[in-house]
């Protein structure tokens, strides 16, 4: 069976280094665990880290966080669906809203269940996910923060989650102004302006980011040490805390083009024939993962070796001259894009370990 390792060591440089660059900047920050999917093992080690408050978009999820840190900060990081409204008023301290409705079922769950429930109101910057239109703001605002049982304690945007629009210093500027307007208009204090996620990051990094920006939710630069605007890692952190082995089940020298009358495979792919590659012949080898478990384009091979591509539950890979001298039952290594190890955390045939 293919394993999933998280490196415990690089897991803790890469807290440690964001740490101190957040407290540099007086910044409050959490982290966002949806990509471990309520592994209860790993999720004991993001908080051995000793972070106060993590984000899940799952409401198992964090209820398993409580079970295993009843003191961490818990926050929901999407609109509440109605079914939900109880187990996110029982297991989420914090949650991320956008529609009147349903903070206003929040706060009658939250009275029921004798709790003061906290939530980020998220603003529309752009990206076109959630969000409330800023035009829309004052007037939602207004009808939300005298609700019982509810504390508005920020104002939040995401970027870069659906269309791909990036944050910039100017939208950022803008997000603080919101905050701006509210504590003017109603003679209040909002806590938190939460405009930071892994794609804002290098605006901290160039000097680019407004000082009213105070709250970050981090998981993808945790994990993968991500520069998202250059697709490189940042410096001074690793980018393989994470790291997918798998089993050849097979290993034979094969042609390189396919024979014979040819159609869509079952995942609708057509494969299209490289004349230069007839006669050639390289060895083959068949991993013990598929399509069940991953995309094979959110893997990073770590030998000389190329993804051909894969089926429901086998991945076949080219060696080459096969140099390293592979042979039937070595594991082979690969690092992981965000959306791959995602695929893999939610799959319940691949082991998961700690190094």
């Amino acid at each position: 069976m293919a394993v999933l390792k998280l490196y415990r060591d690089k897991l803790k440089h890469n807290y440690n280094h964001l740490d101190q660059v957040f407290k540099q900047h007086n910044i409050d920050w959490g982290i966002v665990t949806k990509l471990l999917c309520g592994e209860e093992k790993y999720l004991k080690e993001v908080v051995a880290l000793g972070i106060k408050e993590i984000h899940d978009s799952r409401v198992t999820n964090l209820k398993a966080i409580k079970k295993v840190a009843p003191q961490v900060q818990t926050v929901y990081i999407k609109p509440a669906p109605k079914k939900s409204i109880p187990e996110i008023i029982e297991f989420a301290d914090v949650s991320f809203q956008t529609e009147l409705e349903i903070i206003r079922l929040l706060s009658e769950e939250a009275v029921r269940q004798q709790k003061l429930h906290k939530i980020i109101i998220m603003i529309e910057m752009g990206d076109l996910r959630e969000g409330v239109m800023g035009d829309e703001l004052i007037d939602f605002y207004e009808q939300v923060f005298e609700l019982p049982g509810i504390s508005v304690i920020g104002l939040g945007a995401n970027f870069n989650c659906l269309h791909g629009v990036m944050p910039t210093q100017d939208k950022l500027i803008q997000l603080s102004l919101y905050k701006q307007i509210i504590e003017a208009k109603f003679n209040l204090k909002i806590p938190w302006v939460s405009g930071g996620t892994s794609v804002t990051i290098p605006l901290l990094f160039n000097h680019q980011m407004p000082k009213g920006i105070n709250h970050f939710r981090i998981g993808e630069a945790l994990f993968f040490g991500l520069n998202l605007f250059t697709g490189e890692t940042f410096e001074g952190m690793h980018d393989d805390v994470l790291e997918l082995c798998a089993e050849i089940i097979e290993l034979t020298e094969k042609p390189m083009i396919p024979s014979g009358i040819m159609a869509e495979n079952p995942s609708g792919d057509s494969y299209e024939i490289d004349e230069s590659l007839y006669g050639k012949k390289s060895h083959r080898a068949i991993l013990d993962i598929g399509l069940l478990d991953v995309n094979p384009k959110f893997l990073i091979p770590k030998k000389d070796m190329s993804v051909v591509g894969a089926s429901s539950d086998m991945l076949v890979v080219e060696l080459g001259e096969n140099e390293h001298n592979f042979k039937v039952g070595d594991v082979l290594r690969f690092s992981l894009r965000y959306m791959g190890a995602l695929s893999i955390l939610n799959s319940r045939y691949i082991n998961k370990e700690i190094v």
